[in-house]
């Protein structure tokens, strides 16, 4: 059974602005924390965002101020909006959620993980 299914990639040029949906269960939902991550080639997977269960968020340094996580409890779907995309936010996104370790950006720690959406940001 899928569990969380991402949409909204695409490619853009730098300076430019996508937002990513993450469709979830109801189950999946209403885990205590979800959260945005991507993966570059060649690179490991890092935490882009999180929010917790009551709306609080955490986001990567190379993000700040330009990315921006919520969700919509009626929807069950998480967004990330991304602003003033640059050349080095190239990578697949992914979403996920269900944590023992709540506001974590270490994808190690999430069990349930979407299949991606890849985004591309040329110069």
């Amino acid at each position: 059974q899928v569990q969380l299914v991402e949409s909204g990639g695409g490619s853009v040029q730098a300076g430019g602005s996508l937002r990513l949906s993450c469709a979830l269960s109801p189950l999946t939902y209403s885990s205590n924390c979800m959260g945005w991550f991507r993966q570059a080639p060649g690179k490991e997977r890092e935490g882009v965002a999180i929010i917790e269960e009551d709306g609080d968020t955490r986001y990567a340094d190379s993000v700040k101020g330009r990315f921006a996580v919520s969700k919509d409890n009626a929807k069950n779907t998480m967004y990330l909006q991304m602003n003033s995309l640059k050349p080095e936010d190239t990578a697949m996104y992914y979403c996920a959620a269900d944590t023992d370790d709540v506001g974590s950006l270490n994808p190690a720690v999430y069990y349930s993980w979407g299949r991606g959406t890849q985004v591309t940001v040329s110069s």
